[in-house]
């Protein structure tokens, strides 16, 4: 954790590491530690939404743990399917982690809202990326954003996940990454929240 202060705010940045475990257990651990007007989860994410270009930066207001669950033959059972957990069953709301109550924040309002999924697996095969849209109808997706919003909703801490497309969710093409233009964009939106 390192703090910072600017524009009048003290601001604690913490690197979370990859993955929905590590962001879930750092955030909750500091949350823990003290209490915040704010937190935000910055990142990049891939994008099934062919109308989200890499450098768009978005505001994700909801996300889905696709992955927790059971294989049942060709099928998947999910958490709430095989009847672990219920659909509404806090912090989830129909199956989601949703931020039903975003910072009324200008520069939030500028962002397009999407829905996201977190995985542990990001998608690569053309098989389960049209499963995967089929069945939840995703814009985008992360390895740590459920992770974060799960921690925040639990602490009762006022949250936004903002993410920048680095890539079109497809096969596996690292040529066609724009990382350096959506890290240029996701620092830009986060001086833009920060200074607002």
């Amino acid at each position: 954790m390192t703090r910072y202060s600017g524009g009048g705010h003290d601001i604690d940045l913490l690197i979370s590491g990859v993955g929905m475990v590590a962001t879930a257990a750092w955030t909750s651990r500091e949350l823990n530690r003290e209490r915040y007007d704010l937190a935000l989860n910055l990142g990049v994410c891939g994008s099934f939404n062919r109308l989200l270009e890499p450098g768009r930066v978005v505001h994700v207001v909801s996300d889905r743990l696709v992955e927790l669950g059971a294989e049942d033959g060709d099928a998947f059972l999910t958490i709430q399917e095989l009847k672990l957990l219920g659909d509404d069953e806090f912090p989830f709301q129909q199956g989601r982690l949703v931020n039903a109550a975003p910072p009324a924040h200008r520069g939030l309002t500028e962002l397009p809202a999407v829905d996201g999924i977190t995985v542990n697996t990001v998608h690569g095969d053309e098989r389960s990326i049209a499963c995967v849209v089929e069945r939840f109808k995703p814009d985008v997706e992360t390895m740590e954003g459920a992770g974060f919003m799960y921690a925040c909703l639990i602490h009762g801490i006022p949250f936004a996940q903002i993410r920048a497309v680095s890539n079109a969710v497809e096969r596996r093409n690292r040529g066609a990454w724009k990382m350096d233009v959506a890290i240029r964009e996701l620092g830009a939106a986060a001086a833009r929240l920060l200074d607002q």
